[in-house]
């Protein structure tokens, strides 16, 4: 075991890093916001209420919106998990930091990693929601000197964290197969803080195989880390990289509960790494040793998730029969989609820029997602209900008939369209 494990979080420094409550989820996000705002004004609105945000905003949407943008399951948290939490908040009266290390513990057992206790610290730690420490993953491993290397198109987060710390950014594109292109990667600069792969990707839903990840563990350089974001995971066929955490690797492994165990609103997520990468987290900032705990109704419903062994691969099977068949209908109709999605999402060409068809779209009463600078005419899509995806796809046909140039996409952004996207990170609650 990593030698530096000796010298880890203690149980009551831990449980302040475990212990990361709402303002996890909106103060680093909108930290990095702020500096972005310092450093470079124009940006400023990309996150905040008036720009085009990412994470379930005010809707100011019709009642009758299928909501198909920002990557939530349509079907909620599980009964299991709405029982737990019924049971669980009378008990709000209480602090309850015994409730977070119950759940703490499951997942550790779950995943095969060694126990928490006085002498060991935890290798995972709860949060809510998995923006935050997703944050304090990137935050606490990058900078100036300490450059940032990720997939291009990926998640914007890590780009973002690059930028509110000023460093470098190595955007790489991704395989022919759309995978990330570790060799691409480890050639983009010889000494990053940080790789991030976000598997399955998001927003392509593709996968980088895990050998290709362990490549990269076992050739990068001495003093970096490999941030794999695990969001979607549940919804693939391939392994997950939690196991190498346990084999004292230089990796932190981001998981949610806001995807396939429908608790998006209810903000729980776990980071998985070494207690000394963990404990990094708390350099990010001085706010990062005080906030409040995750609440006891989330931490909860986030156990009875993970005890609940029908909830994966049910919700896994409907996405998967969903996704299908809106992809086989696409594709009959002669549209191009991007290939081998494993998770809740994804893409298809509409052969003009991505914002002008999410507001033609709109129009007809669906809200898709974003496109991504790097694939402009393709747009994002959520797989949703199976009465959800035959909305969109008779709204799809209708404005793919549309000649380019009929809406225009700079409406988008008027303040009466509040489209919900997961980037979002409410400036107004920090």
């Amino acid at each position: 075991m990593n030698s530096a494990n000796s010298t880890g979080v203690s149980r009551r420094s831990f449980m302040r890093i475990l212990g990361a409550a709402s303002a996890a989820a909106t103060t680093f996000p909108a930290l990095a916001a702020a500096q972005n705002a310092a450093a470079a004004p124009a940006q400023s609105g990309r996150r905040g209420m008036g720009g085009m945000s990412d994470m379930g905003e005010t809707r100011q949407l019709s009642a009758d919106t299928v909501i198909i943008s920002s990557n939530e399951n349509p079907l909620g948290p599980a009964k299991s998990a709405l029982d737990a939490i019924c049971t669980t908040a009378p008990l709000g009266g209480r602090y309850h930091f015994d409730e977070t290390m119950k759940t703490l513990t499951v997942f550790n057992e779950l995943f095969g990693l060694p126990k928490a206790g006085p002498k060991q610290p935890s290798y995972s730690a709860l949060f809510p929601g998995s923006g935050g420490p997703l944050d304090l993953a990137l935050m606490s491993n990058i900078g100036p000197d300490k450059p940032l290397v990720y997939g291009d198109p990926s998640y914007e987060q890590g780009f973002r964290a690059a930028d509110a710390m000023k460093a470098p950014k190595f955007p790489v594109p991704l395989t022919a197969t759309y995978a990330h292109d570790v060799k691409a990667m480890l050639k983009a600069h010889p000494s990053p803080g940080a790789y991030y792969i976000v598997n399955p990707n998001n927003p392509t839903g593709t996968m980088t195989p895990k050998e290709d990840i362990v490549w990269l563990l076992n050739n990068k350089p001495a003093g970096s880390v490999v941030i794999v974001d695990e969001a979607y995971h549940h919804f693939s066929n391939d392994e997950s990289c939690i196991d190498l955490v346990a084999k004292d690797k230089d990796i932190i492994v981001m998981r949610t509960f806001s995807k396939i165990y429908g608790m998006a609103g209810l903000r729980a997520g776990f980071a998985v790494a070494r207690p000394d990468l963990l404990q990094k987290f708390q350099t990010v900032s001085p706010a990062g040793r005080s906030l409040a705990s995750i609440s006891i109704t989330s931490s909860a419903g986030a156990r009875a998730s993970l005890l609940d062994k029908d909830l994966v691969p049910l919700r896994k099977k409907i996405n998967s029969d969903i996704r299908s068949e809106t992809l086989e209908f696409l594709t009959k109709k002669g549209y191009k989609i991007v290939p081998g999605s494993q998770g809740n999402m994804f893409m298809v060409d509409v052969k003009r820029p991505g914002k002008e068809f999410q507001q033609a779209m709109l129009k007809e009463n669906v809200a898709i997602g974003r496109s991504w600078p790097a694939m402009p005419n393709y747009v994002r899509v959520t797989v949703g209900t199976k009465a959800e995806m035959e909305k969109f796809q008779t709204a799809f046909v209708k404005c793919m008939d549309m000649a380019p140039g009929t809406v225009n996409g700079a409406s988008l952004y008027m303040p009466e369209y509040h489209v919900p996207s997961e980037l979002y990170r409410g400036m107004s609650a920090v």
